[in-house]
């Protein structure tokens, strides 16, 4: 009994050697079990010494926190029998013209019941379009209809076509089998006609004007924003002049690249 104690012997073997830190934690004995809880987010402390705020509730589909970035896709049948794919939202999101709330169907069909009243066809609709002042005309009767610039913006988010043109969505609500196309889609389809006419300073300006609309839309197509337009290029009337000659010439070049860019391409 108690053999192996003839086997300790301190002279041989030396002092019992101490166990090394753990190299995860630096502890003796290893608390690697033990995980701390982590950092707020907010304040960087922990525990966290921050008072956290609720999330907002977002003002397109009223929650919170928001779940529009989740697209969850419906489909909707119109007066004329045939469906729109839209975005599930909150039926709260949309008004009557008397300031009831309204569904997204009911919306769509509201549109879509007045459409008809301005214009009778996709080609009527292409040509008033393709103009800067017919354009003007047709956004002021839709205003007057209870289609606004916000009614539109919310229009575009119902049916996914936030960088597509107002042209493309007014059209697929129209007719649903023509699907709505991105701005840097159409500019692709459109430019090598439009630049073929141009020479080289008009094609400077033009692919400028383009650009901008690619990032903010149509508005940047209006007749108003023209002189904007020329001094965010070239910083003065009179360095614009130098680059393109006759202003009032570059006005109705303004307004006739447009029928090039809303064209129908034939496949």
């Amino acid at each position: 009994m108690n053999a192996y104690q003839h086997f300790s012997d301190p002279e041989w073997d030396g002092e019992p050697l101490e166990e090394e830190p753990c190299a995860k934690c630096g502890q003796n004995p290893c608390e690697c079990e033990y995980v701390p809880p982590k950092p707020c987010d907010v304040c960087g402390q922990r525990p966290c010494v921050c008072v956290k705020e609720p999330p907002e509730e977002c003002p397109v589909c009223f929650r919170a926190p928001c779940i529009c970035k989740k697209k969850v896709k419906v489909k909707v049948k119109l007066k004329d029998g045939k469906e729109r794919e839209i975005q599930h939202m909150m039926s709260t999101s949309f008004w009557s013209s008397d300031g009831r709330p309204i569904s997204a169907e009911e919306f769509m069909n509201n549109l879509f019941g007045e459409l008809p009243n301005l214009f009778k066809s996709e080609s009527e609709l292409r040509t008033l379009w393709s103009n800067p002042l017919t354009r003007r005309t047709l956004l002021e009767k839709l205003d007057e209809a209870g289609f606004g610039k916000e009614e539109l913006t919310i229009l575009q988010k119902l049916v996914d076509a936030e960088k597509s043109d107002l042209f493309d969505v007014l059209e697929y609500v129209f007719n649903s089998e023509v699907k709505p196309i991105t701005r840097w889609e159409r500019v692709a389809a459109a430019e090598k006609t439009i630049f073929a006419l141009l020479d080289d300073s008009q094609r400077e300006f033009i692919d400028f004007v383009l650009t901008k609309y690619i990032e903010t839309g149509v508005e940047e197509l209006d007749q108003e924003k023209l002189p904007l337009l020329l001094t965010n290029k070239y910083h003065s009337f009179e360095d614009a002049g130098e680059k393109l000659g006759d202003l009032s010439k570059v006005r109705d070049l303004f307004i006739e690249f447009q029928q090039y860019l809303y064209e129908r391409k034939v496949a």
